[in-house]
């Protein structure tokens, strides 16, 4: 606490400054202090149904639209000030807030997956396997890569603008659209939601959202 706010404080509630270094923050009087000064304001301790609340809130209200911890951390704060219940403590925030994020995650991705059909399912997850193929292409046609997926593929620039890069491009397309993903299928989620997702996956190696797959995840 920088020594000016208490001694400013100090002054106005006529109490010796020294007095706040004096005091036992771990002593039964502090509960019976937070309490009196709860009642003075009209506030009250918050309780594990508070906290399941604020967590279900932050899942199915701000996780769709907010991605910053800090900022979800802060509403938190200013929620339990507006229904005057004590916030809980930093820590406990950060855990409540990691929570809310770990089950909108899980809930995003299932309703998702509900979505799309089991053949394009199929063939998302053939997207990111490994070509073991030893052949220039593969029965579609498309580039077999030397053993990369073609997941990776996709994620490969360009290059420098000619026939060769033109219909490596035109296959890349043309490859996405055999997912057959419903053209809505992000209709309702915020872009900023969509392109941390997009971001992530482009981050991701192959191996890793395999073993994703194998484990749920």
């Amino acid at each position: 606490m920088p020594a000016a706010a208490v001694e400013y404080v100090a002054q106005q509630v006529k109490v010796p400054a020294e007095a706040w270094a004096d005091y036992d923050w771990q002593s039964k009087a502090i509960q019976r202090h937070r309490g009196e000064i709860r009642a003075a304001y009209g506030f009250r301790a918050n309780t594990q149904e508070d906290q399941e609340r604020l967590a279900a809130w932050l899942a199915t209200e701000l996780c769709p639209m907010e991605l910053s911890r800090d900022r979800l951390a802060a509403a938190v704060v200013a929620r339990c000030r507006n229904d005057h219940i004590e916030p809980p403590a930093p820590g406990q925030v950060r855990r409540l807030v990691g929570k809310s994020v770990k089950d909108f995650e899980k809930r995003f991705c299932r309703s998702t997956l509900d979505r799309i059909s089991h053949t394009t399912r199929s063939r998302l997850e053939d997207l990111i396997a490994g070509d073991d193929t030893e052949r220039g292409t593969d029965g579609d046609g498309a580039v077999a890569g030397g053993g990369r997926s073609h997941f990776t593929e996709l994620k490969t620039d360009p290059g420098t603008p000619g026939l060769e890069s033109l219909l490596a491009e035109v296959n890349k397309l043309e490859r996405v659209r055999r997912l057959e993903l419903p053209a809505d299928l992000f209709a309702d989620v915020s872009e900023k939601l969509v392109d941390a997702w997009r971001a992530r996956a482009s981050k991701e190696y192959p191996a890793n959202l395999e073993r994703m797959i194998r484990h749920g995840g």
